[in-house]
């Protein structure tokens, strides 16, 4: 039996944050997994400010990304079809990007792995046993991992929780979301597009560009009573024929087949920690539930648990120092994009958010700022967190060529 300080189950985004961040911090870390990088991901594959930041935090250099795209321009049409036009601060660093989520978790193995941690591909989890002050985690060929604190980074399935027997009963995510690879000629193809269209709202499609003429195209939608298999392929079978997208897109060449998932934001209800286990990203179901977006949350919540256990030499106090900072991190934004998220599930109320949005160009710009998360989305509403600068900040890579 091998042993550790912190076993990290997953080496995604969040299991690869809390790696990373546990290694700099001084402590042994091992992480498994059950893939092997690189390995597909479905994913919208649009990384926000947060995200953007928390990636170069933990070394991650854009210029290591084949298909990496940077955008500064995002264009939004409303239910009505009004086109707006939004851009992100310019000379101030990347406050968005794009990029397959294949290559940006292989580039983030490959950061976590240059930084000397260890990480077993195609071992996955098996069981795992608590004891009064580390936990013992079996993984597939019979290995037994012994570890003072077990990060959880295994998805909204997680394996870890189910056999702890924490699986909410019935729970299959908050929503759906659809997505295909193509190569698109369209001239305004290249450009980030967010369709609010009615019969997917609160829900949204998306065009994000891609280097090389490739396009991520999809839709997300919340699920709720009606809303099946059957109808969300019918909703996929048309999408690229509204006459609006084919107008951005023009030809499409569909590269592979389109896939599905099913994606879960409801970090208040969530269970954060178990004994000396913590959850994180997916697994703390800690996705924006206005936008769907998790992997800035995943990047955050898994730096945190690193940092909680670094703080703390009692495994379990290290648990609730994590579910502490995580909910003080992220729970506000989450229950106020979660309110925001039923307004706009109302064609009306969409339609005049989106007018008040396009404004003035300062409108537009603090739009794009808040939806991208630059600051966090209920700062205005959380003073415990004001700070100075908190309006006036920079994009990641600054610096950087």
């Amino acid at each position: 039996m091998s042993s550790c300080e912190v076993l990290v189950v997953g080496a995604g985004p969040a299991g690869c944050a809390a790696a990373i961040t546990a290694q700099q911090l001084g402590l042994k870390v091992v992480v498994v997994d059950k893939a092997t990088f690189p390995r597909d991901k479905c994913c919208g594959d649009g990384l926000t400010t947060l995200a953007l930041r928390e990636l170069e935090r933990l070394g991650v250099q854009p210029t290591e990304t084949r298909s990496w795209l940077e955008v500064s321009d995002i264009f939004l049409r409303s239910p009505r079809g009004k086109e707006i036009q939004l851009k992100l601060p310019k000379n101030k660093g990347q406050y968005a990007a794009v990029v397959e989520r294949r290559e940006l978790d292989a580039e983030l193995v490959r950061v976590a792995l240059d930084a000397g941690i260890e990480i077993r591909q195609g071992a996955a989890f098996k069981q795992i046993a608590l004891d009064p002050d580390s936990a013992r985690v079996q993984i597939q060929d019979g290995t037994i991992i012994s570890a003072k604190n077990v990060i959880a980074a295994d998805g909204m399935w997680s394996p870890v929780r189910k056999a702890l027997g924490c699986t909410p009963v019935g729970y299959r995510g908050d929503w759906h979301a659809f997505r295909q690879y193509v190569r698109a000629d369209g001239a305004r193809s290249r450009k980030m597009w967010v369709w609010f269209e009615e019969d997917l709202l609160p829900g949204y499609a998306w065009s994000f560009p891609l280097e090389g003429g490739r396009v991520n195209v999809g839709f997300g939608v919340v699920r709720k009573e009606g809303i099946d298999g059957r109808h969300l392929a019918s909703i996929w079978d048309g999408l690229l024929q509204r006459p609006h997208l084919r107008e951005v897109l023009g030809d499409v060449k569909s590269e592979g087949s389109h896939k599905a998932w099913p994606i879960p934001a409801r970090l208040p209800k969530a269970l954060l920690r178990h004994g000396p286990v913590m959850f994180v990203g997916d697994a703390a179901t800690a996705t924006d539930p206005m936008t769907g977006e998790g992997i800035g949350q995943a990047l955050e919540s898994g730096r945190l648990a690193a940092q909680a256990i670094a703080e703390e030499d009692q495994a379990y106090l290290a648990a609730r120092r994590y579910e502490k900072s995580v909910r003080a991190a992220l729970q506000s934004d989450h229950r106020l994009a979660g309110s925001l998220s039923k307004v706009l599930a109302r064609p009306g109320l969409a339609e005049t958010a989106l007018r008040l949005a396009n404004t003035n160009d300062w409108s537009r710009r603090n739009f794009a700022r808040w939806m991208f998360e630059d600051y966090p989305r209920a700062a205005l509403l959380t003073p415990g967190r004001w700070k100075r600068g908190l309006f006036n900040t920079q994009g990641a890579w600054l610096d950087t060529p």
